[in-house]
């Protein structure tokens, strides 16, 4: 068997996988056709994979076994620079705004996001950097149970526990801040950043949609920048800017609005089997997201978006039939049929 094994959350579930330990570092399998190795929550690590001859070693090895895998991956750490290593490359797409200089970041932003932000102190809410503690965990538990769906698809954190929550969030808390905003001491947004040298990474970004007016969003991430330019960091990443083919999405326009551009960081890619080489070459290691074109994407996509739509309109539906006639009748209309308000 494989040298240990960890938890990792897939979809907002914990599954635990086989893995083995390099230099401090966990390798762990993914995929189902085509089976790749890969570091461990590599993005939120300081450092880079040091030995990789030694990895590859101890891949081929563990497959006689139990931890098999066709293709191991690895990326360069941001600021980007040239690629290190002759191994086979692509690139990721990562979206990253420039942090030395709160001043540069904030007059590059549109007008709109700048009064977006003011628009967000206005109205009331207030960010600050909070602790982790029980009374964050029981605010991040209502921001979860705000909406059973976020950006058309199902939310994965709706209707978990404390004791879920405060699990899926205690990762890194050495070197993360929680930037929190709040409105009349309600928790209507929070972003957890983890900071691992010279780039910090936004792991966490949620808001309450029944407060959206408010822009706790905007609010959040130039509380962010502002505290990466008081550490001295210099980018603060979040996530990808094109996943795969995947573009203009409302997630990358947003990110734009906020500052962030793509950079583009290598990505090794080191076959281990006679599968994985064909993999390769035919583009299989890239995903669905990587294979098929724009238009078939944003096609699924909207498809997606609807068919949930429709499914919490039938829930609605359902719902509102379930209840007390008398009940239903009163909530036929706002205001109540026969108001004179």
């Amino acid at each position: 068997m494989a040298d240990d094994s960890i938890e990792i959350s897939v979809k907002g579930k914990w599954v635990r996988v086989p893995t083995f330990d390099i230099r401090g570092k966990k390798i762990a399998v993914k995929g189902r056709w085509v089976k790749v190795a890969y570091i461990h929550d590599e993005w939120w690590l300081e450092t880079e994979l040091e030995d990789t001859g030694a990895c590859v070693k101890r891949l081929k090895e563990q497959r006689s076994v139990g931890l098999k895998a066709d293709i191991f991956t690895f990326t360069q750490k941001m600021p980007g620079s040239l690629p290190k290593y002759q191994y086979a490359i692509e690139w990721d797409s990562v979206a990253a705004a420039r942090t030395a200089s709160f001043k540069d970041w904030w007059e590059k932003l549109p007008q709109e996001s700048r009064k977006n932000v003011r628009r967000s102190q206005k109205r009331g809410a207030v960010v600050v950097v909070k602790s982790f503690d029980d009374d964050l965990v029981r605010g991040i538990v209502g921001v979860n149970n705000d909406s059973p769906t976020r950006q058309g698809v199902p939310n994965a954190h709706y209707g978990k526990t404390f004791d879920q929550v405060k699990k899926d969030h205690s990762s890194f808390l050495e070197r993360s801040d929680f930037i929190c905003a709040y409105f009349e001491n309600e928790l209507i947004g929070f972003l957890k950043i983890v900071y691992k040298g010279d780039v910090a990474a936004i792991l966490n970004l949620a808001v309450k949609a029944s407060h959206n007016d408010k822009r706790p969003a905007n609010a959040l991430i130039a509380k962010a920048v502002e505290l990466c330019e008081t550490r001295g960091v210099s980018y603060l990443t979040y996530g990808m800017f094109n996943y795969g083919n995947k573009r203009d999405s409302p997630l990358r326009e947003f990110k734009s609005r906020n500052g962030f551009e793509e950079a583009l960081t290598p990505r090794f890619y080191i076959p281990l089997t006679g599968w994985g080489k064909l993999s390769m070459k035919i583009g299989l290691h890239r995903g669905l997201l990587g294979i098929l074109p724009h238009s078939v994407i944003t096609f699924g996509v909207n498809a997606r978006a609807r068919w949930y739509n429709f499914r919490q309109f039938i829930s609605r539906c359902s719902s509102m039939l379930e209840r007390p006639n008398r009940i239903r009748q009163t909530e036929c209309s706002n205001p109540p049929a026969g108001s004179k308000l």
